[in-house]
Parts: C-alpha cells; sequence; structure tokens
C-alpha cells in the first residue's frame, strides 16, 4: 500500500476486502502518523518498509559526518515500532541486528 494521511484507512479497507493478510506502509518513516492510523483501524499484521531513499539519506548523513548512524538508525527503528508496525522491512536489518546483539 502506498497512501497518504486520509486516505490510508480507506486504502487498508480495499486491501483487506481483497483478502490481504498484512498491511503494509511504505514509506516507513515519513509516514509514522499513517502507521498509527492504520494501526488503530486493522488487527492484522502491519509492515513498514523503511524505503531505500530513507537508507540513502542516512548513510549520506553519517558518512559525511552530521549524524551517529547507529543512533539514528535505532532511533528510526524505535520510532517505528512505536507508531504501531507488526515488522519492518529495512536495508539496515543486518546492522540492527548486529547492533541489538551488542546490547
Amino acid at each position: 500500500m502506498h497512501y497518504g494521511g486520509i486516505r490510508a484507512v480507506a486504502g487498508v479497507d480495499l486491501d483487506i476486502a481483497e483478502g490481504a493478510d498484512i498491511v503494509m506502509v511504505k514509506p516507513a518513516l515519513a509516514y509514522l502518523d499513517v502507521i498509527h492510523q492504520v494501526r488503530d483501524h486493522s488487527n492484522l499484521p502491519l509492515a513498514a518498509y523503511n524505503v531505500s531513499g530513507e537508507f540513502a539519506m542516512i548513510k549520506a548523513a553519517a558518512q559525511n559526518g552530521w549524524i551517529d548512524e547507529r543512533r539514528v538508525v535505532m532511533e528510526v527503528v524505535t520510532g517505528i515500532r512505536r507508531a504501531g508496525a507488526d515488522m519492518l522491512i529495512t536495508y539496515f536489518a543486518p546492522d540492527v541486528a548486529k547492533w541489538l546483539r551488542e546490547m
């Protein structure tokens, strides 16, 4: 699903009517409010896709020394989860798994 704002819930209803087992919101970072709306509206598992542009933005900022990559990525992942996502699809998955093991 790629719906913004108020249309998100209507789009989820269409997906459910068509037999969806899972609903997805993408991009995740810019749509935390939509993730929350969908979570409140549906009991289906909710996936959030942290798209390549979001990944590239964080990577570029980290490579330029503007941010602490690990800290920002963990904040992003935590925020997406807090918004209501049950699962997260992200290019940062290998890094996050490593960082969680180190905690």
